[in-house]
């Protein structure tokens, strides 16, 4: 599968700027238009007509091991989408070069400045992609995930999860990968960076495709849509239009409340 033509690409964001949510009562009487930023304002109050319809914001939380590929699909869908990426290195490089990897400014910080661009994210109205490695064994790493998607839900968005798979031997030669080192300088050294990718087996960072091992995440991922796909031999590439077309369908069309595997 490849991607999809320049054309295709025009008339899916066309289609992306037609999705809506409706305001509940209260809202709309308590949301005059001028309280609206731009197009939102154009929107509730005269091009569709109708009082009450803003566009549904999307969040897509990327998930998956280190060097599964989770920035690289991330930048190739924001490439053929309204999508904008937000990887979980564009808030780690800086903090590390100035505090340290896993010191206390950094921590606070790394947490403060996620929340922030989610939480301004929803609040403009932006489909986000968020990339990050979450340990599902992990009750607090699942509180953390409800936290940082609380400002999509409570604006009314929608919460997707694209989970990346793929094996310890074809991650150890992605983590190499040109454009991974250019995006990520902690991982230049890659005697270490390698070693780290290994290291991380020891924690969950894939769901049990046979349904068998239950995890504090579980309540989440059944709640979200919630697509899995193992690309050990797929490109980034030919990786987004499948998870395109997917976030494109309808919920029940999908049957997305459960989890689609497609190992």
């Amino acid at each position: 599968m490849r991607p999809p033509a320049r054309g295709a690409v025009s008339a899916r964001k066309a289609e992306s700027s037609h999705r809506f949510r409706v305001l509940g009562v209260m809202e709309r009487t308590q949301m005059p238009a001028s309280q609206l930023g731009g197009s939102d304002a154009n929107l509730v109050a005269g091009e569709t007509g109708c009082l009450g319809l803003l566009p549904t914001m999307r969040l897509l939380l990327i998930i998956g091991p280190p060097a599964v590929g989770k920035m690289t699909v991330g930048r190739e869908i924001a490439a053929h989408s309204d999508f904008r990426l937000f990887h979980n290195h564009h808030t780690i490089e800086p903090l590390v070069e100035v505090f340290g990897y896993g010191t206390a400014p950094f921590n606070v910080l790394n947490i403060e400045f996620r929340r922030r661009v989610i939480e301004e994210a929803a609040r403009n109205n932006v489909d986000l992609i968020f990339t990050l490695v979450w340990d599902l064994r992990d009750p607090a790493d699942t509180a953390y995930v409800e936290q940082l998607v609380a400002p999509f839900e409570g604006a009314g968005g929608e919460v997707c999860v694209l989970e990346l798979t793929a094996d310890l031997e074809t991650r150890l030669l992605r983590n190499r990968g040109e454009t991974r080192l250019a995006a990520k300088p902690s991982k230049r050294n890659v005697e270490w960076s390698d070693g780290n990718v290994r290291s991380m087996e020891a924690h969950q960072m894939n769901t049990d495709p046979t349904g068998s091992t239950s995890t504090p995440a579980d309540g989440f991922l059944s709640r979200n849509r919630h697509l899995r796909l193992d690309t050990r031999n797929l490109t980034a590439a030919e990786v987004a239009p499948i998870a395109l077309d997917w976030l494109d369908q309808e919920a029940d069309e999908l049957g997305s409340r459960r989890p689609v595997d497609t190992a």
